[in-house]
């Protein structure tokens, strides 16, 4: 019976929110207390939704920490004097433009914010891709490869899979970094590509037909916030906390913490400013601190009421045997185009625990199903799925229709999704 409760209230969940009818933040609540409350477990449900929450607290304090020190960052203008170098050095070469388009975005995403890799990205190089008359597909493509083979600690895939299985951060994202490194390559590799066929349609020479410098646009409001003497100490900060993030292990939320208050101080000493960064950026913290809070609760509900245990039970009976043991490196091969399937609040706290738990029968460790996911499920997957944002603003940006971004740029994610399963195989990260 807990089963039968548990099934329906992931099938409701997903379809209530793939179909738009409750936010996230209050399906992951509502669904699952009422389910819990039907189930007969009363009162005890709130301590299971307590529980639960406590296990995500960190994670939602990293998010909120993080998001506020890059969004502090980006005001500063860290970031100001790569991207000009990037414009003076790829000039008009199609190549090098290419290859430009795929760094200046892997920078910006650095903030774990699709939406503003290609808010930052798309405008500063598409007058370069209007002057040379290349085809704006690979702009978005190399913007979206470069977003999506970037699965940062603190971006949104990785902080959803360690609130939903209650892992920390560092554990699923550690022993990734050669499989990311590995994609960075292909990335690289798939721009110069492009880059390379580009420049022989267009019949480049090799010598620069113009000097094509893209003199960026900002307001007064942005100007007024740049603090370009400091660019050297943000960056050495920046690299500093994440240096100690990887190599020392420390924990996320405090380094952040400790981050966030540095950059503040550094860039923003005024009392009136700082409330003013913090007001600017505390919208988009809050709002996904609330969805993973919210997701605590849900899978607190799901885990001690014996609901999520019963359901792993029931799958293991029926799966084939033998079948569930290959788990990981299948969802490694199809979580880029599950990407267009599953919204992220759907998959990672919907699906994934789930899968987890039932992987878990057969001697699969959890964390080994949540790498198995950031391979491709809202990493390489989401600038190519309308079921988040980003895709459609980008699509937006570069003036080109959603169904040719998606025919012309999902071979090379899937690609980029296939190496990382086949280098994450390799090194024994995911089980055959």
């Amino acid at each position: 019976m807990l089963a039968i409760f548990g099934f329906l209230t992931i099938l409701i969940l997903l379809a209530v929110i793939g179909r738009k009818l409750m936010t996230p933040l209050s399906a992951l609540i509502a669904i699952p207390v009422v389910a819990s409350l039907v189930a007969g477990f009363g009162a005890k449900t709130a301590a299971f939704m307590l529980h639960g929450v406590q296990g995500v607290a960190g994670v939602a304090g990293m998010f909120i920490f993080a998001i506020l020190f890059f969004g502090v960052m980006t005001d500063a203008g860290m970031l100001d004097p790569i991207i000009d170098r990037i414009l003076r050095t790829v000039g008009s070469n199609p190549t090098r433009i290419v290859m430009g388009t795929a760094l200046l975005a892997l920078l910006v995403h650095l903030d774990g914010s699709g939406a503003v890799t290609f808010l930052v990205t798309i405008p500063v190089m598409l007058p370069l891709y209007e002057r040379l008359g290349m085809d704006k597909r690979i702009l978005a493509c190399a913007a979206s490869l470069s977003a999506g083979v970037n699965f940062l600690p603190w971006t949104g895939p990785m902080i959803r899979a360690s609130a939903a299985l209650h892992l920390p951060v560092t554990s699923i994202f550690n022993p990734l970094i050669p499989v990311q490194v590995a994609g960075l390559i292909f990335v690289f590799g798939a721009a110069w590509w492009l880059g390379r066929k580009e420049a022989k349609r267009l019949a480049f020479s090799g010598i620069h037909r113009a000097e094509i410098l893209v003199a960026r646009r900002l307001d007064e409001s942005q100007r007024a916030l740049r603090r370009p003497g400091r660019v050297g100490i943000n960056l050495s900060l920046t690299l500093i906390l994440i240096a100690g993030m990887i190599a020392a292990k420390l924990d996320p939320v405090a380094v952040f913490m400790v981050g966030a208050v540095l950059a503040l101080q550094i860039n923003y000493p005024s009392l009136k400013m700082q409330r003013e960064r913090i007001d600017a950026h505390s919208q988009a913290a809050l709002m996904m601190a609330g969805i993973i809070l919210a997701a605590g609760a849900f899978t607190g509900i799901m885990k001690d009421s014996g609901m999520l245990d019963a359901m792993a039970k029931a799958a293991v009976a029926l799966a084939p045997a033998g079948a569930a043991r290959h788990l990981p490196v299948t969802m490694g091969l199809i979580s880029m185009p599950l990407s267009v399937l599953f919204d992220p609040d759907s998959y990672y706290f919907g699906m994934l625990p789930v899968l987890a738990q039932t992987a878990a029968k057969f001697g699969i460790q959890p964390v080994q199903m949540a790498q198995a996911s950031m391979l491709g499920l809202h990493t390489t997957g989401f600038p190519v799925s309308p079921l988040t944002p980003a895709p459609f603003l980008l699509v937006g940006l570069a003036g080109i229709e959603f169904r040719e971004h998606q025919k012309f740029t999902l071979p090379f994610l899937l690609g980029a999704s296939v190496v990382m399963t086949a280098v994450a195989v390799a090194l024994q990260i995911i089980p055959v």
